[in-house]
């Protein structure tokens, strides 16, 4: 097999190519992954590799552990970026491998962003990774259980990756600086500038690295420090990466403002992450949810509204489709709120989860046969539309056993002050069917 990481690189060669790990022992970071006895390091030492997706964001070494997974198991390695491959693309890829199978060797298919494939696309893996023509990897920085086939992501393996750490970033510079950049020295300041500044992403760092060295070079210096490197490298790369505690925190700032009915701090929020790199349709999904959630039936206009921006965005693509997004926030902001929805689902459901099975009563059952019909399923059912107020007073719905546990209990803002005088109406109504 090629050696596929450049040990004997040219001075050319950028920096993150130049310090790619030939060994896990080499890898910087995802400690929780490759440490003795954890899940990735055990898959590489059983000798048997199989198919996963790496899921993290950007720099985390992703691709890295893709080759190094060829390496280890002495695979031949293919690799294929969604964003530029197709149907056509996969079956090449798929052809190559079947040769290299003929002459007794074995693929791994790695797949760059496989988020950005669609349905079909990842379908046509399927029955060669089922055959084992092929030996799976997918990289996303996207969640899989939201952007890959349920068919696909039940054939692989999902690993999570997490962004370095500072202490991780640091190692990293050490090994740049023994390996290529020796004759600088660079403060803590300025490393610590970097550190920040490349948050959590190693090859962000190793890219500023170089760039720092490539500007102390023009400017006749071997001595770097933070002003230098501020002012070199004009640091205003504001962003943040998808997994990262600080995307985490803005997306929680973000929906805790709508929550709080407070637009101007939503759409900081908003625009903040559209600034620093997240893409608007995971924000439209989130949008969603909070009108499901922190809205309810107190609008049931709200979720129309979401629905219809993320439809726009789908449709215009940004930035025109930003702005539906961001009026979708305004909306929320000031709607009426209630989680009371929220609260009675997660109540049944915990109900469900504690409660013993029980049997659908005879009359709610449904009788297609005479010997159902015989047996009284359906007997004494009330159909609600023939009784007055289309209301069948009295009636139970609920197995034998369980009381009314009102696990629905609409707030008093809204349309839910309607719907609580409704359900107070119809209270009455059994109270004097019960009497």
């Amino acid at each position: 097999m090629a050696d596929l990481f450049h040990a004997s690189a040219s001075p050319a060669t950028p920096l993150a190519e130049q310090l790619r790990p030939q060994t896990l022992d080499e890898v910087v970071g995802q400690t929780q992954l490759l440490g003795p006895g954890k899940p990735l390091r055990l898959a590489f030492e059983s000798g048997h590799p199989h198919s996963m997706i790496l899921w993290g964001p950007p720099g985390v070494g992703k691709t890295t552990l893709a080759r190094l997974t060829a390496r280890a198991f002495d695979y031949e390695f293919i690799a294929l970026s969604a964003v530029f491959s197709g149907v056509k693309d996969i079956r090449a890829a798929v052809e190559q491998a079947q040769q290299y199978q003929a002459n007794g060797r074995q693929t791994i298919l790695f797949i760059d962003e496989i988020h950005r494939f669609n349905k079909a696309q990842q379908d046509a893996l399927l029955p060669f990774v089922e055959a084992g023509t092929v030996i799976f990897i997918g990289a996303t920085t996207e969640n899989p259980s939201f952007e890959v086939n349920s068919a696909l992501l039940s054939r692989a393996q999902v690993y999570v990756l997490k962004p370095l750490t500072d202490e991780e970033l640091h190692q990293l510079y050490e090994r740049a600086h023994q390996l290529a950049l020796s004759h600088l020295q660079f403060d803590e300041l300025s490393i610590n500038t970097m550190i920040g500044y490349a948050d959590g992403d190693a090859r962000r760092m190793l890219n500023l690295l170089e760039q720092a060295a490539t500007a102390a070079r023009a400017a006749g210096i071997t001595e770097v420090d933070g002003a230098f490197i501020a002012d070199a490298l004009m640091l205003n790369v504001r962003r943040f990466d998808k997994g990262g505690d600080n995307f985490y925190d803005q997306i929680s700032a973000l929906h805790k403002s709508v929550r709080g009915s407070h637009p101007d701090a939503a759409l900081y929020w908003f625009c903040r992450m559209l600034d620093g790199g997240a893409d608007p349709r995971y924000l439209a999904r989130r949008i969603v949810r909070m009108a499901w959630e922190d809205i309810g039936l107190a609008d049931p206009r709200a979720m129309t509204i979401v629905n219809d921006a993320a439809a726009t965005y789908e449709r215009l693509g940004s930035p025109e489709g930003e702005l539906a997004l961001a009026q979708a926030i305004i909306y929320l902001s000031c709607a009426a709120k209630s989680n009371a929805g929220y609260n009675a689902y997660n109540a049944a459901k915990t109900f469900i989860k504690q409660d013993k099975s029980r049997e659908v009563p005879v009359h709610l059952r449904n009788a297609p046969t005479k010997l159902m019909k015989e047996l009284g399923y359906g007997h004494d059912y009330r159909y609600a539309h023939d009784e007055p107020n289309a209301y069948a007073a009295g009636e139970t719905y609920l197995p034998d056993g369980i009381a009314e546990p009102g696990w629905y209990q609409p707030v008093p803002r809204g349309l839910e002050v309607k719907i609580a005088e409704k359900l107070a109406f119809l209270k009455k109504l059994d109270d004097e069917a019960n009497s």
